[in-house]
């Protein structure tokens, strides 16, 4: 084929002309990429340098207000539960060591009270760091692909403290930033963005995203120096206050938030204690806050730990810090956290789930949350060593239990409270058992003490004597039937015929002998004398306000009730005093102002005095005389002179010891042993054998180690009464005519 002269001069002008086209589309793209670059540059600076608007309020932040660690404390200041969103301990500039300052400087920003928030030294550094082969792709591509996996752009680096401070305090903002910190590795353009909408179609939406965030930050950035260094009147103040916050604010891993609360998890010591001895754990802890998931301490990852702490270390002593000789000596030292105990089971979990539970009704203004927060700490009524005491007894009257029953081993269950009598306040309080199925008990678990309904069984009598005194027609020395006797069924149509735990009857004997022997059929014979609403007025008058059945069979403690309501009532019977039982003495902001102070004082009660008195004896000879249910507790072994009654339900279901030492100086404690499922205990599980032994161990520590005061002694007079009796001396026939003692309904 032959070509002519003519068509290849034509070939040669087309392809000139065409390469002139493609030249001039990629100068007019060029120009057009600039133009756009330009425009979206100045539009950022103009945003990160002068604009003002869209701020967050910056008050809690000036005021210190970060959410910290809630306290609830026992009566003497210790500690019995710390409660947070976010573990943390505010800790102010000049307690944060020396040491520890120059770590968190030499490993994150070493021109930190030089610059005004943003460090321009490292731009360099952190331009070479732009991956340029992605940018490259992106713009020839000039489509939107955001693939999980492609690398971003801009990568992270280079932020200052403040920086750092901005991203996890503003950045977080829901409202206003919408979360920028998580949101920023979204494959998802950020919304309300038009603007960089086409930017994200060269860089894609990660980078973007990463992009708008990094401005943001260097914005809040600038003004937060600002107002800052406005606030406190001088640059190097402002910068004291800002580094503050970041060693407060700063996750450091394991739940634990800023350098202070680092410092007891990691090391068992308090942040304030380190010295320059201690560079090796400075350096680690402010290598931390790098990266917690890569660079907080444990088992698995001492290596890495390792050599970012003695990266941390080398910081130091390049910029001055420490030198070369402590660097080194520093990096030759092991990593040595503390040992922190596992299912370690808090001390008062039911005492601090009744402060949650009251804290609400206390003050309009306050709330659980505040306490999360940190806003606010809880004094309460509880002495921490009573507290052991009372777990301990528990735990080892469980035992006894279980030896008696091993296939019973970790089922059985029990709870104990402990008042003051003068007011009412609980002094210790076990829910259940300390390990229950496997694991420890918490705050929010089943309190057996305020929530379990459960028959009273015997506990109950004195109640029933006490309404008898307070009618004036009997008294200690009245004779009484101790006889078979029937009560309605229940409103059926038919009789039960009450028997003595003992299946025998010993005819007429004195009052206070059938309330030692505890004898059923006495008791039902004086309710049946004084009425059922007389007993029921006289509970609601101790305290109980659980409703009772209006049934003779209530007398017998067949109505269930609380043990705290049960305890209170035997309280108000010792001391004389009426009193709501409370756990929370005093709440204090962390402004140090007390907003709510309980100085409890509960008027005396209204039940005749002479009636409270009578069943003090009554309750004082149930330890005394012989054959009462509690003589146990009268022997040189236990030199406490209490009061109290056995209480043991049907079936033997659960068994009780309630007792108390004499008057307002004294003390009340409640214990109750049984299963949750309501099974028998088994035969002759009695209150007398199951729980009483839980009531001597407390009370014997108690008073042994002057946790409760000086012992008080009973009434010479009262004392004197019962020995009279003991001793056989003649006492005065006030019995009543024994009229509906065979009685029967149907």
């Amino acid at each position: 084929m032959q070509i002519s002269f003519q068509w290849i001069v034509r070939k040669i002008r087309y392809i000139h002309i065409e390469g002139l086209r493609w030249r001039s589309g990629v100068v007019h793209l060029l120009i057009f990429t600039m133009v756009i670059t330009v425009t979206l540059v100045a539009i950022g600076l103009y945003h990160v340098y002068f604009d003002r608007t869209n701020l967050p309020d910056i008050e809690p932040f000036t005021r210190f207000e970060f959410p910290a660690i809630g306290h609830v404390y026992d009566a003497n200041g210790q500690p019995l539960m710390e409660m947070a969103r976010e573990y943390r301990l505010n800790i102010k500039y000049e307690d944060i060591p020396p040491i520890v300052r120059d770590a968190i400087l030499a490993t994150e920003d070493k021109n930190f009270f030089t610059h005004n928030g943003v460090d321009y030294s490292v731009i360099p550094r952190v331009i070479s760091k732009i991956r340029i082969g992605t940018l490259v792709a992106k713009l020839t591509k000039l489509r939107r692909e955001d693939e999980v996996n492609r690398p971003v752009i801009f990568p992270h680096g280079g932020s200052t403290i403040t920086q750092q401070l901005v991203r996890c305090y503003f950045l977080k903002d829901l409202t206003i930033f919408q979360n920028m910190t998580v949101q920023e590795n979204s494959n998802h353009l950020r919304k309300g963005m038009p603007l960089p909408r086409v930017l994200s179609y060269m860089i894609g939406s990660r980078s973007v995203n990463r992009l708008v965030r990094k401005m943001e930050e260097i914005r809040l950035s600038l003004w937060v120096e600002n107002n800052m260094q406005e606030r406190f009147g001088s640059k190097r103040r402002a910068k004291e206050e800002i580094l503050a916050r970041y060693a407060s604010l700063i996750y450091m891993g394991n739940g634990q938030y800023g350098f202070a609360a680092a410092a007891e998890y990691y090391f068992g010591r308090p942040l304030t204690t380190f010295t320059v001895d201690d560079a090796d754990k400075a350096a680690l802890l402010a290598g931390i806050a790098k990266s917690p998931l890569y660079y907080a301490p444990s088992a698995k990852n001492t290596e890495r730990v390792l050599r970012r702490r003695n990266q941390s270390l080398a910081l130091m002593a390049a910029n001055g810090f420490i030198s070369q000789d402590r660097a080194r000596d520093a990096e030759k030292r092991p990593i040595q956290v503390a040992v922190r105990l596992k299912n370690k089971a808090p001390l008062g979990p039911a005492v601090v789930g009744n402060v949650l539970e009251d804290l609400n009704g206390l003050h309009a203004d306050l709330s659980v949350e505040d306490l999360l927060q940190g806003r606010i700490q809880i004094y309460s009524t509880v002495d921490v060593r009573v507290q052991q005491i009372v777990n301990e007894a528990l735990e080892h009257g469980l035992e006894l239990y279980e030896k008696r029953h091993p296939s019973t081993k970790g089922l059985i269950q029990g709870s104990v409270v402990v008042l003051m009598n003068r007011d009412a306040s609980i002094l210790a309080e076990a829910g259940g058992r300390q390990f229950y199925q496997g694991r420890p008990t918490s705050y929010s678990d089943y309190n057996r003490v305020t929530n379990s309904l459960r028959q009273p069984g015997s506990a109950m009598k004195p109640i029933v004597y006490l309404a008898a005194f307070q009618q004036g027609t009997f008294n200690l020395d009245s004779l009484v039937p101790d006889k078979p006797i029937s009560v309605p069924d229940g409103g059926n149509q038919s009789t039960k015929w009450i028997s003595n735990y003992d299946g025998q009857f010993k005819g007429m004997i004195p009052l206070r002998e059938a309330l030692a022997e505890s004898r059923n059929a006495a008791a039902i014979w004086i309710t049946q004398q004084i009425g059922i609403e007389s007993v029921l007025w006289t509970a609601r008058s101790l305290g109980v306000r659980t409703p009772l059945q209006p049934y003779a069979t209530t007398a017998l403690g067949a109505s269930e009730v609380n043990l705290l309501e049960l305890a209170n009532a035997y309280r108000t019977m010792a001391s004389g005093i009426f009193a709501k039982p409370y756990v929370i003495r005093k709440i204090v902001r962390d402004s140090g102002e007390a907003v709510f102070n309980s100085e409890q004082s509960g008027p005396p009660v209204s039940i005749d005095l002479n009636a409270i008195s009578l069943i003090q004896e009554g309750l004082r000879g149930i330890v005394r005389m012989p054959t009462g249910t509690a003589h146990a507790l009268d022997a040189s072994f236990f030199p406490i002179p209490v009061m109290g009654k056995t209480g043991t339900t049907n079936d033997f279901r659960d068994a009780l010891f309630v007792g108390s030492t004499y008057g307002p100086e004294g003390i009340t404690i409640a214990a109750r042993i049984g299963f949750d499922d309501n099974r028998s205990l088994g035969p002759k599980e009695t209150g007398g054998r199951v729980a009483l032994s839980v009531f001597k161990e407390i009370m014997l520590r108690a008073y042994r180690e002057r946790l409760a005061g000086p012992v008080p002694e009973f009434p010479a007079q009262m004392e004197r009464s019962i020995n009279n009796y003991l001793k056989g001396e003649p006492v005065e026939d006030v019995s009543l005519p024994e009229s509906g003692i065979f009685e029967t309904n149907g």
